[in-house]
């Protein structure tokens, strides 16, 4: 299990990110929600505290919630990822980030339509540089299982990147947290998971489902949910 790190969740005001800022605190990481708005990071980081039982959730901006973390997380709507990460992008250099966008566009959210680059984490990447270590995981993961801390999380955990040790650090994060992460691959790879989430959604819908999921098989034995 990774050593505790310092995490910033950008967006962590909402569910997902709320989610996944509950679960690293539980696994012992000092988390930062970051938001434009401090006060409101600071109000929904006492509410999560009181949710997953600790202290070490706290609220501030997002330039400041970055540049704390050695680890961030970008849980931020599709349609404000690149304005965010431009924000922070002096925060971020020589930091691993994981990017946990998904190109949903409104109404039709459970029709997939990936941009021009094909990957919205890949066009962030290109948009940050090299210096910047991205990373993709959580896409198909329902904010509703993340937040109902007393289950575990049935479905696995994709991890895009690059870099082999930044999917080795993201993948033992994340089994960390209590779920399954599997190594998928190079970046590029992370499309697959972008697309999916909107399958995922079509599933809920048509089935009255409020968490489905995928889960790999013929692996072995996992760390994890």
């Amino acid at each position: 299990m990774m050593a505790p790190v310092r995490i910033a969740v950008l967006g962590g005001t909402g569910h997902e990110g709320a989610g996944i800022a509950c679960r690293a605190a539980r696994a012992g990481h000092q988390v930062w929600i970051g938001s434009r708005d401090p006060g409101r990071a600071q109000a929904r980081a006492q509410e999560l505290n009181e949710l997953a039982g600790c202290t070490r959730i706290a609220g501030a901006g997002l330039e400041e919630a970055a540049r704390a973390a050695d680890i961030v997380v970008l849980a931020v709507p599709y349609a404000a990822q690149a304005a965010t990460a431009r924000q922070v992008r002096s925060a971020l250099q020589g930091k691993i980030l994981i990017d946990v966008t998904v190109p949903l566009k409104p109404p039709r959210v459970s029709t997939v339509q990936l941009p021009p680059e094909d990957s919205c984490v890949c066009a962030l990447q290109a948009l940050l540089g090299p210096e910047v270590r991205v990373a993709s995981a959580f896409q198909n993961v329902s904010a509703h299982a993340l937040m109902d801390l007393a289950a575990p999380v049935d479905c696995d955990v994709l991890v895009c990147a690059d870099d082999p040790d930044v999917r080795a650090a993201c993948v033992d994060l994340i089994a960390g947290m209590g779920l399954t992460a599997i190594d998928a691959g190079p970046l590029a790879n992370s499309v697959v998971a972008e697309a999916l989430t909107s399958v995922l959604i079509h599933l809920n819908r048509t089935y009255k489902a409020r968490a489905s999921g995928i889960r790999i098989t013929g692996l072995p034995a996992r760390r994890g949910g």
